[in-house]
């Protein structure tokens, strides 16, 4: 009995066998010619963009994009026609499709037409491909390819921005780009651009069958693909920003900056200890869920990509210089006239006087240009040229934010004799506001400057997260020097009493916080007339770098706004409205203290 079933298997198998290799040899060889096998990328998942709480600044959803082979599908149906022609004409097929894909997305999916008609005219038409609509949901694209196997779906991935414009000019922005090869998310602009290798990940492989002559053509159908390597989802990055404060920052700045009719504004928040970038804004901001409408200005992230002379703010390193060289005590009296002869320039104050005796403190609580001068003299050039770039300054921070600019400080060898004329008092040189902000970093550091820095830490799919490793400190001055100095500059929000209160009276009166010693600096810097290629007498950049709370640092702020046109013409009540928001967001204690008076002029 045995031996019978095995014969009768066998003349069935043989059958079978001249069939496929008579009868159905034509069919199958033309079917054949249309289709392969080709190995194709299984795309990865791109990671996320983190803030430092785990909030989610950007990151990507699943998505799909709906095709047909309507000169296929045409022919298909006229074979399937011939044996059956009960199914109905081929107008009909596509119509119910058309009405279907209606049905089931509406009428529009993210500005793509998805109405009836807008879906027949297209599969009506003489091609061997047409893509139906993308961005589509992939539970809706499964009940439309599920129902109609001629219908195809292809992998997409959408970048979401949750939080709209909130830290754009730090993220930057990435989009699918069906032009790579193969086609995936890419970054375009700022971090999603400058960590695109480590957001992206690796690509699989995997085996599908595709239209002959066009291997990037799936033939749609049941899945029959088979997987040859898994894909290796991208990491995701943790930034130092906290959204909370980013937010606050950036409300607080765009409306300073229309306020007094600045051209633009910027400020930073630095974490005195760690160096990391709490928050960082700039008035002009886009939303990169729609940045193709966005200007170039929009786009850039100001507070890196532009320099500019910083003015009195950088009269820190004189102060910092002279006091841990033993020059002078903030106590000191210097005797300083109206003006001051370097080389063939005559520099005065902002205010005009005759000799005064000024204390040391004074000197840059009242932001006397002739006293700073004075004492940079006493420095020497070497010695003030050495600090500057203690200071970080002529250099890139390595902050990991893309579009840094190093700034410029001018070689020593490089110095006229009018130079050191201007370098101390914030001429000359230019910076960017990441770098002034840091230099304040290191005085509120006990004199440690830590560099910026963006990136805290990368977080791989399964959780696990990895801490960048933090950058090296470098000392510029002792910790009783940055003390010293700290104390110092909190006479620069001194207001002064009784008949001689102006007199008395710092620059940053308005910055004060009340219940919080605050150290800081105001700055104002010509800028230069490109008509004359000479410095403007009514163009200025306005700064101001201020320290929360001085007795015990720690935030550093860093403010710069681009020619200001109405009252107040001062970054001090922004730095007052920052530091009044990092105290109670971070539950900033009270300074047991407050900053004592101290004479400024005798």
């Amino acid at each position: 009995m045995g031996r019978l079933l095995l014969v009768g298997a066998l003349l069935i198998a043989g059958v079978k066998l001249v069939q496929v290799q008579g009868f159905q040899a034509e069919a199958l060889s033309a079917q054949a010619e249309k289709q392969r096998a080709t190995p194709i990328d299984i795309l990865a998942a791109r990671g996320s963009i983190l803030d430092r709480n785990g909030n989610q600044l950007a990151f990507s959803v699943e998505a799909r994009a709906l095709y047909a082979m309507p000169n296929r599908m045409r022919e298909d149906w006229a074979a399937a026609l011939k044996a059956n022609p009960e199914i109905g004409s081929f107008e009909d097929r596509i119509a119910a499709i058309a009405s279907t894909v209606e049905q089931t997305l509406g009428k529009e999916v993210s500005g793509q037409k998805t109405d009836r008609d807008s879906v027949l005219a297209k599969l009506s038409r003489d091609t061997t491909y047409v893509e139906l609509v993308d961005n589509v949901d992939p539970g809706k694209a499964a009940v439309i390819t599920e129902k109609y196997h001629d219908i195809g779906s292809e992998y997409r991935a959408v970048r979401v921005y949750p939080n709209g414009d909130l830290a754009s000019n730090i993220i930057g922005a990435a989009n699918w780009r069906k032009n790579s090869e193969p086609p995936a998310t890419h970054g375009l602009l700022g971090l999603e651009n400058a960590q695109d290798n480590l957001l992206a990940g690796n690509n699989g492989r995997r085996v599908v069958d595709t239209v002959q002559g066009n291997d990037n053509v799936v033939i749609p159908g049941p899945d029959r693909s088979r997987e040859l390597t898994p894909a290796t989802p991208g990491k995701s990055l943790e930034l130092t920003l906290d959204v909370d404060t980013q937010y606050a920052l950036q409300r607080m700045v765009t409306d300073y900056t229309a306020k007094t009719a600045a051209r633009s504004g910027s400020a930073v928040v630095l974490d005195v200890r760690t160096g990391e970038i709490l928050a960082m804004a700039n008035d002009k901001t886009f939303d990169p869920n729609d940045f193709g409408k966005a200007t170039e200005d929009q786009l850039r992230n100001l507070a890196v990509t532009s320099v500019f002379e910083p003015g009195s703010v950088n009269k820190v390193v004189t102060a910092a210089t002279a006091i841990e060289d033993g020059i002078y005590q903030p106590d000191s009296v210097l005797r300083v006239d109206g003006t001051i002869k370097v080389s063939d320039r005559v520099i005065g104050d902002w205010w005009r006087h005759g000799p005064l005796d000024m204390t040391f403190t004074g000197v840059f609580a009242k932001s006397s240009n002739v006293g700073t001068l004075m004492t940079a003299q006493k420095i020497g050039q070497d010695r003030y040229a050495d600090m500057l770039d203690k200071f970080g300054l002529g250099k890139r921070t390595q902050s990991g934010l893309p579009g840094e600019e190093p700034g410029f400080v001018p070689p020593l060898n490089q110095w006229s004799g009018s130079t050191f004329g201007n370098l101390p008092i914030g001429q000359g040189l230019n910076m960017t506001l990441l770098q002034m902000t840091g230099m304040y970093q290191a005085i509120a550091n006990d004199g440690l400057r830590i560099p910026p820095r963006i990136l805290r830490a990368e977080v791989s799919a399964d959780g696990s997260r990895k801490a960048v490793d933090p950058p090296e400190g470098e000392r510029v001055v002792s910790p009783q020097t940055a003390k010293t100095v700290r104390d110092m500059f909190r006479a620069v929000m001194q207001e002064g009493e009784g008949r001689d209160a102006l007199l008395q009276s710092g620059t940053g009166v308005p910055a004060a916080l009340p219940g919080y010693q605050i150290s800081g600096k105001t700055g104002t810097a010509q800028q230069v007339d490109p008509k004359c290629d000479c410095y403007s007498s009514s163009q200025y950049w306005i700064t101001y770098a201020g320290i929360l709370p001085a007795d015990n640092p720690r935030f550093v702020v860093g403010i710069m706004l681009d020619n200001p046109t109405k009252s107040p013409q001062s970054a001090a009540p922004l730095f007052h409205d920052v530091a009044s928001y990092l105290s109670q967001r971070y539950q900033v204690p009270l300074s047991p203290e407050q900053s004592p008076v101290v004479p400024l002029v005798l």
